[in-house]
């Protein structure tokens, strides 16, 4: 390529030094967006005034002119207090849901990467099997033979996102495990988990990061969705998707006690999509459509 064909070739997209693409101003939302709701999980049982099952009046759905700052809920409690208390429940359990889910898939994909032969395909056909069943519908089997603890929830949640996240791992692994650089540290004797941990794992990280957002939304709507069901977190405790569904009566007085807890939900998982989507941009995938795959 000559001088004056750099000049003439067309610029690609700008990149920080750690290689991500420049953030957009959607990106910019998202991450403002994601930021405020982690101030909230972080600080919100400072802030409350209340006790997320303190009744601080007597009228129900009490307007915000009446009682305290955002009014009440259907039993007369302090509707913004419940909001901050239930910020550390979605998205804390969220958050660990997905860890844990993560790191169980990233293990077994991996693993079966690297093993090859009859162990992948015996690991892929289990994997198979596994998703087959219907997501909520394992879940509410095993919330309601265990019983709607927070181990439980964690555990499901999570074994539903392990297996997603290993067959994805396991296609990302298989195609870095074919790289050169990989036949040559198999060449010198190097083991399978030095492999994984030092020429496989940093060669995903990218990928990988957009899944974790993709999973983690996932785990914001299905652990709402367990609560909206009566199978998630139980009262006195609160997560907004319990408190949809604590005051869908409600409607018939006021929106408020429905309507924040919905927005907070809506605008967590806008926010990470549209960090999921920047992330995305720097891997070449197509991240719409993949969040419930």
């Amino acid at each position: 390529m000559t001088a004056g064909d750099l000049e003439t070739a067309p610029a690609g997209p700008r990149r920080w030094a750690i290689g991500l693409p420049r953030p957009t101003t959607a990106a910019v939302l998202g991450l403002v967006l994601v930021a405020a709701h982690l101030l909230l999980a972080g600080l919100g049982g400072w802030l409350a005034p209340q006790l997320p099952g303190a009744i601080v009046s007597s009228q129900s759905f009490a307007t915000p002119g009446q009682v305290p700052p955002l009014g009440t809920d259907y039993l007369g409690r302090d509707l913004l207090s419940r909001l901050l208390h239930g910020a550390r429940y979605t998205l804390g359990l969220a958050s660990v849901t997905t860890a844990v889910g993560f790191v169980l898939g990233l293990l077994v994909g991996f693993a079966a990467a690297e093993a090859g032969g009859w162990t992948d395909v015996a690991i892929s056909r289990a994997l198979d099997v596994l998703i087959s069943f219907p997501p909520l519908l394992l879940a509410l089997v095993v919330i309601a033979t265990l019983g709607p603890s927070i181990v439980v929830l964690i555990g499901t949640v999570a074994f539903i996102h392990a297996k997603r996240v290993a067959r994805i791992a396991r296609s990302i692994a298989m195609g870095i495990a074919a790289q050169d650089f990989v036949e040559v540290a198999r060449a010198r004797g190097e083991g399978s988990w030095w492999i994984i941990r030092r020429e496989i794992w940093p060669n995903t990280l990218g990928p990988l990061a957009a899944e974790f957002g993709l999973r983690m939304t996932f785990s914001i709507l299905f652990l709402s969705a367990l609560s909206f069901l009566g199978l998630g977190i139980q009262p006195p405790l609160a997560d907004w998707g319990l408190m949809v569904r604590e005051n869908l009566s409600g409607l018939y007085y006021g929106v408020l006690p429905v309507l924040l807890p919905a927005m907070a939900i809506a605008s967590l998982t806008v926010g990470i999509n549209l960090v999921v989507d920047w992330l995305g941009s720097a891997t070449d995938r197509d991240i719409a459509g993949e969040l419930f795959r």
